[in-house]
């Protein structure tokens, strides 16, 4: 089929790239998103723009805050068994459920504390299956005040799950789609690898100037060369971290006997207790309990806060509380547990200095997530996931610029769909982004459900953006340059504008304010970026206008192109 094995890698590196790249690009740029995350959520959510907050008093504030949360009620509703009333039918019976486990959840870079409970099951459909129904909240631990949760959290809840799953939760299918991607991408890495052998030259090659299939597949090889490392460590770990996940159908049912036998058999070497007792007894201070562990921390040169708390078996003799260090000044995701003894609030457990394998495989965790607090990495982070982007959009442009003189004399669409398909999937997913930001800003904050119709903005303004690159790519079918392009670079300028604007006015939080006066660089970070994207996207929009222009006057690529680049993209 192949002359020889570079052809073969060349193939490989093409299709695979084109047909998963719709996927990984929507991966690495909202995976950049989600490097600020928490800075997002401060914009989208302006009462909580306050300073981020240490754990609070679990005794006089989490406890009671705890006491008022409710199972969820389409948790309730899929786990509890369906009872058959003579009078009504089948029903769902409303209960009391007693709490079994309480957790709550904060970082550096949160003002808001989130925390949930599980309720225990007295009525399960499968009791050999979910034996918790959740609740959960998100509280200013100032306060205790509860922050509405028909509120979406943009960045946390929205963009960062975009980066793992694509928001696709049936049957968990974005999730393997993602994961499929990430290993399709390792193989398009090494076959990128093979075929483009002046690795170093193309370092330094980018020729703008030249003719758009030149220029684009200069751009494709240098961006993909810069960030080579940051994407292989990126795909690898993700993969890493996912790994149980991807084996959990068979571990949780296949192997299900064994799991929960590991699970027992866990709990007799640690000391910490697997099943309740059944007998009642009372929670001592957690307050005592949490200066205790950070005592301890502070005596091992790891002073540092709460990050982590779970009190395991509410109520019961058995109930041990666990305690996580909030490790932002590590990159190794490690949280040094230390386990008390609920009722009495004796030291059960230390965590154990860990094995090497546990320290590299923590290490590798960390990086990829970045909870640590060193700014410079972040926005390398961003620059490494943004390369990707345009790595990815520029092998698009290749793809279609090397084909639709050939597809226009044949008279077919393919160039012009593989075209469409890349403006909605670059600038079209952009445009989703900041119109969900926009729409954030313009609709009434006491609207009910707001967040679902965030939601609701962000698919139909990405559809939007499907409609108009499949209408306006005519000229794909023709040799032509597809306007598009040009016309949704200029509406991310409009829309990052009108976001910053919006949110002046509707909070009074312009940058005059976030940045010299009251500073708070969680929202006037966001606000730059926006205005940041506005001039680049006005920019390209400006030099895609004049190689419209220069179009006519276009040839295709010349005879003497570099002979890797034809190998490598036959």
């Amino acid at each position: 089929m192949f002359q020889n094995f570079r052809q073969s890698m060349a193939w490989l590196h093409t299709w695979f790239g084109l047909v998963i790249g719709f996927v990984l690009i929507v991966v690495f740029f909202f995976g950049s998103l989600s490097v600020f995350d928490r800075e997002i959520d401060r914009w989208a959510i302006p009462e909580t723009r306050f300073d981020p907050q240490p754990m609070p008093s679990f005794d006089e504030l989490l406890l009671p805050a705890f006491r008022k949360i409710e199972p969820d009620a389409a948790d309730y509703a899929a786990n509890m068994a369906t009872l058959h009333d003579p009078a009504k039918g089948p029903m769902t019976p409303r209960l009391a459920l007693p709490a079994d486990e309480y957790w709550a959840y904060t970082t550096h870079r949160d003002p808001v504390l989130r925390m949930g409970i599980g309720f225990k099951v007295p009525l399960a459909k499968d009791p050999d299956g979910h034996n918790h129904i959740h609740g959960e909240t998100t509280i200013d631990p100032r306060s205790g005040a509860v922050v509405r949760a028909d509120q979406l959290k943009i960045g946390s809840d929205w963009f960062y799950p975009m980066h793992y799953s694509l928001n696709w939760s049936w049957k968990n299918l974005g999730i393997f789609l993602v994961g499929l991607a990430a290993l399709v991408m390792l193989a398009a890495l090494v076959s990128g690898v093979v075929i483009h052998r002046k690795v170093f030259r193309e370092f330094f090659t980018f020729r703008p100037k030249k003719h758009t299939q030149r220029s684009a597949l200069d751009l494709h090889n240098m961006t993909g060369v810069v960030a080579l490392p940051f994407h292989f460590f990126f795909a690898f770990t993700g993969l890493v971290i996912f790994a149980a996940f991807y084996f959990l159908p068979v571990s949780q049912f296949q192997l299900k006997g064994l799991h929960d036998q590991h699970e027992v058999m866990e709990a007799q070497e640690t000391g910490l207790p697997h099943e309740a007792a059944g007998v009642p007894a009372p929670l001592a201070s957690v307050d005592t309990m949490v200066a205790e562990a950070k005592r301890r921390w502070a005596a091992r040169d790891m002073a540092g806060e709460v990050g982590f708390l779970v009190v395991h078996h509410v109520g019961d003799a058995n109930s041990y509380v666990s305690l996580y260090r909030a490790g932002s000044d590590r990159v190794a995701l490690v949280g040094e547990g230390i386990h008390f003894k609920g009722s009495t609030g004796e030291l059960l457990r230390e965590d154990p200095p860990r094995s090497p394998v546990s320290e590299v495989n923590e290490f590798l965790t960390g990086l990829h997530l970045q909870h640590f607090e060193h700014w410079f990495l972040r926005w390398l982070y961003v620059l490494g996931g943004l390369l990707g982007c345009v790595c990815i959009a520029t092998g698009f442009v290749f793809f279609v610029e090397k084909r639709k003189q050939q597809h226009a004399k044949a008279g077919g669409q393919g160039s012009r769909v593989v075209d469409a398909l890349a403006v909605t999937t670059v600038t079209g997913m952009v445009i989703a982004a900041i119109g969900m930001l926009v729409a954030n800003r313009l609709l009434p904050p006491d609207l009910a459900g707001k967040g679902d119709w965030e939601k609701a903005v962000f698919f139909a303004v990405w559809a939007l953006a499907l409609a108009h690159a499949l209408v306006r790519s005519a000229p794909v079918a023709q040799a032509r340059m597809n306007p598009a392009w040009r016309e949704q670079c200029w509406a991310i300028a409009a829309l990052a504008v009108a976001a910053v604007a919006l949110n002046a006015v509707t909070t009074g939080d312009h940058l005059v304010r976030t940045v010299f006066t009251e500073t708070y660089w969680a929202v006037a970070g966001v606000d730059l970026s926006l205005l940041a994207s506005a001039a680049i996207a006005g920019w390209a929009a400006r030099q895609l206008a004049r190689r419209e222009q220069a179009a006519p006057r276009a040839t295709t690529a010349p005879a003497g192109s570099d002979a890797v680049a034809e190998v490598a993209h036959v």
